[in-house]
């Protein structure tokens, strides 16, 4: 629904939802419910069916196992994995908080140090110290350093201690958003960017308060979207390979390709820490449950499955294949760096810079936020985003297969990141076009017409 420029009702729809529909909450009950489950049934799958999603429920089914069986073969808290949990969530903190960007001074290129985040709802500009990259240079060199030079621990111990670490991992997800609710209630960052539906599972879920903060610096948000979970998505990987040679005495060119796949995923993060503060994470989700246990718990657990399929499931690829599958991770990089790069660009110069070689053309637009302050924006419909209106997913998403094609076609498991991630992305752009909407009005319609597709010329 499109809502006039600068009403009060477009001030109220701007980012989530006041008000909570019965399909929303089921949505919400559903999901508080059973990703929980989700994770852990991925997970025994493989630790305990070799990666058999349906073995075990043929098995229960079948009366050869119950429940409380697969249950008690699963690995339980252990002291010594909630010691490296501890201290690795201890470590990231301080590397967040405590060392100040210095890959801004010799990184050409770089944007990091103090930043500007976009307007919030309320008129609000956080300031943000991006060190991302170091944070992350400094773990990963810390982790090489140990497994070629000190020995303090091996590099299998990620994997070694996967399950245990999960119940840490879920401890800390339910802490942190419990504490999110909370804070907003009796000592919110930002009163005038809360946001309260009346219902409890809904806000837990989504989120009440806009950017929670602890002092001027820890930015809830900030964090646990980038650390500890995606500073750790390369450790585990190279934790799956160092098992897999412990194992089979070799790193298969599949296990190889996942890691350098998602390396550059990673590594294209943190180098673009500054830009994903403009991103929909920022600038418009709230920090609940959502984000505080997915980014602890979904993220880490999930998006590396393709890594633990091949320790159970090593796949060598013939070098065609590994060659196919590489070239369609790069050219799907390639196409979601290039169209986030042109919309950067784009605001970085307000349109006065070249896109394809030519001037880009744009509609400009206004909206207003709660404080009455009325805003104006250009909207981009050359280069890529002429081509489709969010075509840095259509990217995002062929690199999300070619991690998947790495595993070969045995077992669905690994495949569960490409069918999640276009579910996830698909409701991603209906979610923020109806944001749009509602911020834009009428000049959102004139750039859909524009731009008529949303990933796929002709198709969607």
């Amino acid at each position: 629904m499109s809502i006039p420029n600068g009403s009060g009702a477009s001030q109220g729809q701007w980012g989530r939802a006041w008000e909570v529909d019965w399909f929303s909450l089921a949505s919400v009950l559903f999901l508080l419910t059973f990703s929980p489950l989700i994770v852990y049934y991925f997970i025994m799958s493989c630790d305990q069916y070799h990666c058999s999603l349906m073995d075990p429920i043929v098995d229960v089914l079948m009366g050869n196992s119950h429940l409380s069986d697969i249950w008690n073969k699963t690995p339980f808290l252990s002291w010594k994995a909630a010691n490296i949990y501890i201290c690795w969530v201890t470590f990231q903190v301080m590397l967040y908080i405590l060392v100040p960007d210095f890959c801004h001074k010799f990184l050409p290129g770089y944007v990091g140090g103090i930043q500007e985040g976009a307007v919030t709802p309320a008129g609000t500009v956080n300031k943000y110290e991006i060190n991302g990259l170091q944070a992350w240079i400094i773990t990963h060199a810390l982790w090489f350093v140990n497994a070629y030079y000190f020995h303090w621990f091996s590099p299998t111990i990620i994997f070694d201690n996967w399950i245990p670490l999960l119940w840490c991992a879920n401890i800390l997800g339910y802490a942190v958003s419990t504490f999110a609710m909370i804070k907003s209630y009796l000592f919110p960052s930002n009163p005038n960017d809360c946001k309260f539906t009346g219902n409890l599972f809904y806000d837990y879920m989504m989120g009440i308060e806009f950017n929670p903060r602890i002092g001027k610096w820890f930015d809830f948000k900030l964090f646990f979207n980038g650390r500890p979970g995606i500073v750790a998505w390369t450790l585990i990987n190279f934790s799956y390979a160092a098992k897999q040679q412990e194992l089979y005495g070799q790193v298969t060119n599949s296990m190889i390709l996942v890691n350098v796949l998602q390396g550059i995923y990673v590594l294209d993060f943190f180098w673009n820490e500054a830009w994903y503060l403009k991103t929909i994470d920022i600038c418009h989700d709230h920090f609940g449950w959502y984000l505080g246990w997915g980014d602890c718990v979904w993220l880490p657990y999930l998006y590396t499955l393709q890594g633990l399929y091949l320790v159970y499931h090593p796949v060598q690829l013939s070098t065609a294949n590994a060659v196919g599958i590489l070239l369609l991770g790069l050219v799907g990089y390639y196409i979601f760096r290039m169209t986030n790069h042109q919309k950067d660009l784009f605001r970085r110069t307000d349109g006065n810079c070249k896109i394809w070689g030519k001037k880009p053309q744009y509609i400009e637009c206004s909206y207003t936020s709660v404080d009455g302050t009325k805003y104006y924006s250009k909207l981009m419909i050359s280069g890529f985003w002429g081509v489709a209106r969010h075509f840095n997913y259509t990217g995002d998403l062929m690199g999300s297969l070619a991690y998947c094609l790495t595993c070969g076609f045995e077992h669905i498991l690994p495949y569960f990141y490409i069918i999640y991630m276009t579910i996830l992305l698909t409701h991603r752009c209906i979610r923020d076009e109806h944001r749009c909407s509602s911020k834009y009005g009428n000049d959102w319609k004139r750039y859909t017409t524009a731009v008529p597709y949303r990933l796929i010329p002709g198709v969607f």
